[in-house]
């Protein structure tokens, strides 16, 4: 069952999509205009301090995602897709990001430039090894992680909506 709230918006929101689709993007913008709270699955993996990041046990993680997804409006987001399966149950709406390879590496070399330049926050420290990461990530995505979560997603197709940009956000129930 679908939970509708705020003139008819989905309570909860599941974005997924590669690094550089734009989930971040969305989920800020989508949070601003429903107010509902976003959570970033990065930060459900790592616990973020000053004196550099710590990542959850599995079970610290999940506990976490669980606590999140149980209550009543949420959106998440993030690439992760193989222990994300109770956020896809959970999600009155999921949104896939399935924005073109070459645009996501425009918006990775973007993200950097800006971060280097202290424009754009980010939750890690750009650093050129993260950099080149992303790159592989970015193909991993293409390669790997798309066609698996495409197979998880067939089973929600109810509750699917899939974005070539997070730009279309106007499609999630007109809120332009």
């Amino acid at each position: 069952m679908m939970v509708l709230f705020n003139n008819g918006y989905p309570a909860r929101i599941h974005i997924i999509g590669s690094v550089g689709s734009g989930k971040t993007t969305l989920a800020k913008a989508l949070s601003v205009k429903l107010n509902v709270p976003y959570y970033e699955l990065d930060n459900v993996v790592w616990r973020r301090s000053k004196s550099g990041d710590i990542r959850r046990s599995d079970e610290e993680r999940d506990e976490y995602l669980t606590e999140i997804v149980n209550s009543d409006t949420w959106i998440i987001e993030g690439a992760h897709h193989k222990w994300v399966l109770v956020g896809f149950q959970k999600a009155d709406l999921i949104i896939f990001l399935d924005v073109g390879y070459h645009k996501r590496v425009v918006r990775i070399v973007k993200r950097f430039i800006l971060q280097k330049l202290g424009m754009e926050k980010s939750n890690y420290r750009p650093t050129i090894r993260m950099f080149k990461m992303m790159f592989v990530w970015n193909a991993g995505f293409e390669r790997e992680s798309k066609p698996e979560i495409l197979s998880i997603l067939r089973q929600y197709q109810d509750k699917l909506l899939v974005l070539k940009d997070n730009t279309q956000v106007e499609l999630v129930g007109h809120l332009d």
